[in-house]
């Protein structure tokens, strides 16, 4: 998804978007889609993971929109502090190029009033990716993470593990992961830690034939959330990356009755390098959504927008600790109130 064109809500008061935010919040609490608590942790844990990007944000932005006026300068100086901070240079110019264009368009002539859009951009780029539940309530999945080697996917598996049973759902794990030394026995000892089985052969084994046999486990047990953990591999190393469609073609072939979903799990600390990641896994196995780990303590976590804007791809979760419990959904509006506060431009 490409940042061009306007949404017109992107030229509401700040106060209208929060509003309709909340209209929307308080219609999927009467539908039974979203729990009161889990949304004010999911607010409580972003804003947390964040805290160091906002910082970055307000150092690299905040004499920005301190400025008496609207110029060249202040364009010029916005764009280059959104490339510096990891947004990308597509991302930046088409932000930049929409909000010029409201600003002709409105007749605005205060810097704070292009930080209240930007920062609505932001909660719109991210919500308008987030219709799709990543793993539904009542719907059997097969979740395959994948990611390079050091991301984090095997603790990243642990804890929506432990997030998934702890909602009721029955959860197997699948050792894909036969090439890593040790990757087999790790996961086991995360199984063992949540409570969880996991379906696993000899270390140097077939990953394919690993998955084969978690989903016909799954089907045999009843169980209705598989997730497949998979070799961390460098998205240049072509031969690496055949063998994972392998293992995606085989969830298709062998899944039926499971709805297949992708989570490409990134080191937030990676940075634009993260972008390359994703469009390589994305071209291989059509990523659904991404995992940011370690986001609470890195100042790169401009590069969840980036790849929101630029291949449309959705965050869905947030690393925010090491325990198995620090795992959060990702909530936009907390990470545009923590990068881009009104207390910014002041």
């Amino acid at each position: 998804m490409a940042l061009s064109g306007l949404n017109p809500a992107a030229a509401l008061p700040g106060r209208w978007v929060k509003l309709i935010e909340t209209i929307r919040v308080v219609a999927l609490l009467s539908e039974g889609k979203l729990k009161m608590f889990g949304r004010l942790r999911r607010k409580q844990k972003t804003e947390e993971s964040v805290q160091k990007t906002g910082a970055a944000w307000k150092r690299a932005l905040g004499g920005i929109f301190r400025r008496s006026g609207i110029d060249d300068g202040f364009w010029e100086e916005l764009e280059e502090a959104l490339i510096v901070s990891d947004v990308g240079v597509k991302t930046s110019l088409e932000l930049v190029a929409e909000l010029r264009e409201l600003v002709d368009k409105n007749g605005w002539k205060e810097p704070g009033q292009v930080r209240q859009a930007l920062h609505d951009r932001i909660v719109e780029t991210f919500a308008s990716l987030a219709e799709e539940d990543p793993l539904p309530d009542k719907t059997k999945t097969v979740l395959l993470v994948v990611g390079v080697n050091g991301a984090g996917k095997t603790t990243s598996i642990a804890k929506i593990a432990q997030s998934a049973k702890s909602e009721g759902r029955s959860v197997l794990l699948a050792a894909a992961d036969t090439f890593r030394a040790g990757a087999i026995e790790q996961l086991k000892i995360w199984g063992d830690r949540v409570g969880v089985p996991v379906i696993a052969q000899s270390a140097g084994g077939d990953p394919g034939a690993v998955t084969f046999d978690a989903i016909s486990a799954a089907k045999a047990r009843g169980a209705d959330l598989v997730i497949v953990d998979t070799a961390g591999r460098l998205h240049t190393k072509h031969n690496l990356m055949e063998e994972l469609k392998k293992v995606r073609g085989i969830i298709d072939r062998e899944g039926e009755g499971f709805l297949t979903r992708v989570l490409l799990v990134i080191d937030g600390n990676t940075g634009q390098n993260g972008m390359a990641q994703a469009k390589a896994f994305t071209e291989a196995v059509h990523c659904d959504g991404v995992m940011l780990t370690k986001l609470d303590s890195t100042a790169k976590g401009g590069i969840a927008l980036a790849i929101a804007g630029e291949l449309g791809l959705p965050v869905w979760f947030a690393g925010t600790g090491e325990k198995v419990g620090d795992l959060s959904e990702f909530d936009p509006a907390a990470f545009a109130d923590t990068i881009l506060p009104e207390s910014i431009a002041s």
